[in-house]
């Protein structure tokens, strides 16, 4: 399934001191759905231990 590229703006995420990625809670509600990945920014309440949903 073909998903359309999102572009990222300066507010969408920022670099870890180690120099990760880390996408913001603003950006994943622009993509709109759930990866499943347990990012630290989910705003849909994602477990990645429990596998559940909040």
């Amino acid at each position: 399934m073909f998903k359309p590229r999102i572009e990222l703006e300066d507010d969408d995420f920022y670099l870890t001191p180690e120099g990760y990625k880390v996408f913001t809670e603003k950006f994943h509600r622009k993509r709109g759905y759930c990866c499943k990945s347990g990012c630290r920014h989910c705003p849909y309440g994602y477990d990645k231990k429990t596998d559940t949903f909040k």
